[in-house]
């Protein structure tokens, strides 16, 4: 049995949003508002952006990986300000 991978090489490439800034993606969203208000089992990533925005990058590229390094540079730079973030915020006792 052979394992076939979907590709988008139908797509039509110039219909494609522009993609932001990687930069822009870098400083997580406040997660206090969303956290304060989510139900128990809902997830919540204040990093979504960065992560949707990587993941447009491997789309526009054809998911060529080296092409995106920023963009996944991003998203790990947002989730480390994230975790820190919510560090700090636990041993204040705002959590």
């Amino acid at each position: 049995m052979s394992c076939s991978r979907t590709t988008d090489a139908g797509l039509d490439k110039s219909k494609l949003a522009p993609l932001p800034d990687p930069q822009a993606n870098v400083v997580p969203e406040s997660y206090t508002k969303e956290f304060k208000g989510k139900p128990v089992s809902k997830f919540v990533d204040p990093c979504a952006e960065a992560s949707k925005a990587s993941m447009d990058c491997m789309n526009h590229n054809d998911y060529d990986r080296d092409k995106c390094l920023d963009y996944f540079q991003a998203y790990r730079d947002c989730k480390k300000a994230w975790q820190a973030q919510l560090r700090a915020d636990r041993r204040a006792g705002k959590l």
